[in-house]
């Protein structure tokens, strides 16, 4: 009805005709998304408006991959997106010890120091819902000079024949921009300028 996008009018009344539910249990329904943060609503005089908050989005982002898991059972994710500058984060991470040996370990090769950023197309973007939940590849986080580097999720990846991985925070909220490791420059060795477009193909 377009909720994640801005309010929508919906009464409980109606709520609970498409939900085959009395209008009691539809209000109580509205009632408990909005105790959980995963809906706001203004009560104007025209009524009831109601919009998904950004805590819903990803919930359904959510729910939505792990449906994806269960009926496409794919060991092949394929996302398309546009090669975009980074931050030079990624390359701050992979210089951390603690993580290049564990990414030499569980990924069979030795990280360039920085990373590849490529913008997500919106239509792939519920996709890193399943590459998240599936977590391929684990690797711990640790301390190191007082400051705590979280966990990752790896996953083997491939981009014109050349492997590399993707990685992802394990705790993190969803974004459309994903990181990608590889033993080579990878802008140098394929070409690649901001605005390029790419396809990388992740084993799930």
């Amino acid at each position: 009805m377009g909720g994640l996008d801005d309010y929508v009018s919906l009464s409980s009344r109606e709520l609970g005709d498409a939900l085959e539910m009395s209008q009691q249990s539809a209000s109580k329904r509205i009632l408990e998304l909005l105790d959980g943060g995963l809906i706001v609503r203004d009560l104007g005089a025209r009524g009831q408006r109601i919009k998904i908050t950004p805590k819903g989005s990803d919930e359904l982002k959510e729910e939505y991959g792990e449906y994806r898991k269960v009926f496409e059972l794919a060991d092949l994710v394929t996302l398309h997106g546009s090669v975009t500058a980074g931050i030079g984060e990624g390359g701050y991470y992979m210089c951390q010890q603690g993580y290049v040996e564990q990414f030499e370990k569980t990924l069979g090769f030795k990280p360039y120091e920085g990373t590849l950023n490529v913008l997500v197309d919106q239509e792939d973007v519920p996709k890193l819902g399943i590459l998240r939940g599936a977590g391929s590849h684990r690797v711990n986080g640790f301390v190191r000079d007082g400051r705590t580097f979280g966990n990752v999720i790896a996953h083997r990846a491939k981009i014109r024949n050349v492997e590399c991985a993707i990685v992802m925070p394990e705790r993190s909220h969803y974004s459309n921009v994903i990181e990608i490791i590889c033993q080579f420059h990878l802008r140098r060795t394929l070409s690649l300028e901001d605005g390029d477009r790419i396809e990388v193909k992740i084993e799930a």
